[in-house]
């Protein structure tokens, strides 16, 4: 066991250079601390964390960071305000949001997708973006991690049916069936209940207002529909999306039902060039 250092004089050699290391340490260490409280101190910063906006793992940016050239994008991570809906008349279903000029939703049907919701997950949380997933009950129950992935992310879960049946053709109480059993999965899954509903196809017979009513679920449509169901091609649905959107649009797209690469690969267009174009993301 070595001690020899213990007993040196104060002129030695050895000491002297524990004077110096510890000074330079002290003046990194207030550098340091310099640097950290000059971050604290800016809006990043003050704004990162705000309730309803998801945080990066771990608080730290990675190597999976947006690349330098999207940089600019960073400013439209933290949606604007948000903004009492207009109350809506009994009948009606809500079209458009009012959250501001430039303000818009994305809507996302038909999931979750072990396949296709992680990959437009990871395109939303690349440019901060917040959604709402318009989901089947069915399929949360049998991809309930995955429901657990967009509520943890921080985005909007809408009912959506348990089955995505057409209402039109049900009674009442079939109808309630459809609605009730899709809250009862998303809840198991998530540990949440949706506050809206989403009719499949945009058929709202009197009766799907009537429970909505009941159960305090407020009805979803939308003003932006690119069929990205129907598969056009991605150019199709990157021009229509970019054609149609403005103030308080809710565009719909899909994440479930069938393959929805052009899906994907159209949203890592659109969604950066809206994003410079001024727009921001809100939800309904």
């Amino acid at each position: 066991m070595r001690g020899d250092g213990d007993h040196r004089g104060a002129d030695s050699p050895l000491v002297s250079r524990r004077v110096l290391l510890a000074a330079g340490g002290a003046v990194l260490l207030a550098g340091t601390a310099a640097a950290v409280a000059g971050e604290r101190g800016s809006p990043a910063h003050a704004t990162a964390g705000r309730a309803g906006v998801p945080s990066r793992p771990g608080g730290a940016r990675s190597a999976a960071s947006p690349p330098a050239r999207h940089a600019a994008l960073t400013r439209h991570r933290l949606r604007p305000p948000r903004r009492a809906q207009p109350r809506l008349a009994y009948g009606e279903a809500m079209h458009t949001v009012d959250d501001g000029p430039k303000v818009v939703a994305l809507t996302i049907d038909d999931g979750p997708s072990p396949v296709y919701t992680p990959q437009v997950l990871a395109i939303l949380r690349r440019y901060g973006v917040i959604a709402s997933f318009s989901m089947i009950g069915r399929n949360a129950a049998a991809f309930p991690g995955v429901a657990r992935e967009v509520a943890a992310a921080g985005h909007m879960i809408v009912n959506h049916t348990w089955n995505h049946d057409n209402l039109g053709y049900m009674p009442a109480v079939a109808v309630q069936d459809e609605i009730s059993r899709a809250t009862d999965a998303i809840h198991t899954a998530t540990g949440d209940r949706p506050g809206m509903f989403r009719a499949p196809y945009g058929v709202w017979p009197p009766a799907v207002f009537g429970y909505c009513a009941r159960a305090g679920l407020t009805p979803l449509a939308w003003s932006v529909d690119p069929r990205d169901w129907s598969r056009p091609g991605v150019r199709a649905i990157v021009r229509d999306i970019e054609s149609d959107t403005r103030t308080g649009s809710i565009i719909l797209e899909h994440d479930g039902g069938g393959n929805r690469s052009q899906t994907v690969a159209a949203l890592k267009i659109w969604l950066p060039r809206l994003l410079e174009a001024g727009y921001q993301f809100t939800i309904p």
